[in-house]
Formats: structure tokens, C-alpha cells, sequence
């Protein structure tokens, strides 16, 4: 877990807070499959990253319903 606490921080505060505040409050608790794509989302070039979660880009499908997760937090 604090490999990944570690891979959340990008150096852009929008997206530290993010991707943190789902690392901390749903991964745990999140399926398999969500894990896998949040860990494979972490893997990916910070443009990417910005245009998925300021709704720029659409994201992967493996990789949407993490993205969906992340969202929730800012959207309600």
C-alpha cells in the first residue's frame, strides 16, 4: 500500500488528491478487478491521467469504472 500511497503523488495537487483520497477510502474495499485497474492506471503518463479525470479523454474500458470511482468524489 505504500508503494502505491507513492505512485499517487504526481506532482500536480489536483491529482495527488485524487488519486489518494481513492487509495485511502474505496481500495481496500474495492474488487480484484478494480485494484488491477487502478494499480494499471497508475502506470500511466500524467496528460493521460488529466484528460481522464477532467473528462477530456474517455479512458480504457478496463480502466473507466476505477475512473468513475475517482470522479464520484469531486462530482457530488
Amino acid at each position: 500500500m505504500t508503494q502505491l500511497k507513492w505512485q499517487c503523488r504526481r506532482g500536480m495537487r489536483e491529482l495527488d488528491e485524487l488519486l489518494v483520497t481513492y487509495l485511502e477510502q474505496r481500495y481496500e474495499q474495492a474488487p480484484e478487478t478494480d485494484k488491477q485497474a487502478f494499480q494499471a492506471l497508475l502506470q500511466l503518463p500524467d496528460p493521460d491521467l488529466v484528460g481522464y479525470l477532467l473528462k477530456k479523454q474517455t479512458p480504457a474500458t478496463e480502466l473507466q469504472r476505477v475512473v468513475e470511482h475517482i470522479l464520484k468524489r469531486i462530482d457530488t
